[in-house]
């Protein structure tokens, strides 16, 4: 029998809350499909900055390195800046682990209302580079506090970064519909991003059964609005593939619901498993949270360990539930707790199975 093991961070807030009950899906999938999942557990927070001063202990990386994969629930904690969390915990694991995709499926499930007035089927995946782009530390301020105070923030791009999230993005088009869209700006941004259209176009070449589109951001921000059935792939940089993994998902039913992979697609390292809610503060504790995205996440993370069927389970679960319109949280329209939430998750899982 095949084990995994899973190093879990539950973080702050809410990822406190939805983390163990994946777990428990976790585990009663594995019995179901003939594989085991072990775990260890680490406090790595916003908490644990307070107590400390850092995101995680000295090594935290190399403990990190041992695992199959890493599941994390959310870090936030308020008194504590965002750029300490993500750049003391996230971004970190991100590029040590060379997890350059960063993965966000956008569907909407059925029985979950859309904000648009017209949905169509809405179900693509926005694959955003993860490990460099406009999320650069180099740069500075300078002359500060002078009337010539100046702030400098660079943008890295190299051709081995922008390729290989390329050939990912087609790579994952050419299973689905074989369309791929690329997020640009290259009429205002006059190097960087004039540079990821010539890659864009390069890579295309070795994929020609692919159709290939490219949007200024601007107006593809629009687009997810007014037609979000009409894409399939999106690939984006650093910045604006974060823009758009919160645009996507508001389109479909809100956060509660939106999972999330920063990936090493070769393996070489863990990769890294988190839904995309962030630790919402201002309902952690209550047992409110909605669950389904940190279970779709784990799915994903099955996925990931190549057990299609486990992670088949859970997302079929998902549409289950939601289907049926029992068991919803506060924020798709319901009054089930978290708790509730997982107990028809666990329903559907052993129902299908």
């Amino acid at each position: 029998m095949k084990n995994y093991e899973i190093a879990v961070i539950p973080g702050d807030g809410i990822g406190r809350e939805v983390v163990p009950e994946s777990i428990r899906l976790l585990d009663i999938v594995s019995v179901l499909c003939g594989f085991s999942l072990s775990y260890k557990y680490y406090d790595y927070s916003c908490e644990y900055y307070k107590k400390h001063g850092t995101m995680m202990d000295n090594d935290g990386l190399k403990k990190l390195r041992d695992s199959d994969g890493i599941f994390l629930g959310a870090v936030g904690y308020p008194g504590v800046p965002d750029h300490i969390s993500l750049w003391g915990l996230l971004v970190p694991i991100r590029r040590t682990f060379q997890q350059y995709v960063n993965l966000r499926p956008v569907k909407l499930l059925n029985g979950v209302s859309s904000p648009l007035k017209s949905p169509k089927n809405i179900d693509f995946y926005i694959v955003r580079e993860n490990n460099e782009g406009e999320y650069s530390s180099i740069g500075g301020k300078f002359n500060e506090g002078t009337e010539d105070e100046l702030v400098v923030q660079e943008s890295i791009f190299t051709k081995r970064g922008v390729d290989r999230v390329m050939k990912y993005a087609y790579e994952l088009a050419n299973k689905r519909d074989k369309k791929l869209t690329s997020a640009t700006k290259s009429n205002g941004i006059i190097h960087t991003m004039p540079y990821w259209d010539e890659r864009f176009k390069a890579i295309g070449k070795l994929y020609p059964e692919i159709k290939q589109s490219q949007f200024h951001i601007d107006i593809l921000a629009a687009h997810f609005v007014t037609k979000p059935h009409e894409f399939d792939v999106v690939v984006a940089s650093n910045l604006f593939g974060d823009i758009l993994s919160d645009l996507g998902p508001a389109v479909v039913g809100g956060m509660g619901i939106a999972p999330g992979a920063n990936l090493n697609p070769e393996k070489e390292f863990p990769s890294m498993f988190e839904p995309v809610h962030g630790s919402a503060p201002d309902i952690a504790g209550k047992g409110i949270a909605n669950p389904i995205a940190c279970a779709w996440t784990a799915a994903m993370m099955l996925n990931h360990f190549c057990e299609d069927d486990g992670a088949e389970l859970i997302i079929n679960s998902i549409e289950g539930l939601t289907s049926e319109g029992k068991f919803l949280t506060k924020d798709l329209g319901g009054s089930s707790s978290t708790r509730e939430a997982t107990e028809g998750l666990i329903k559907h899982i052993k129902k299908l199975a």
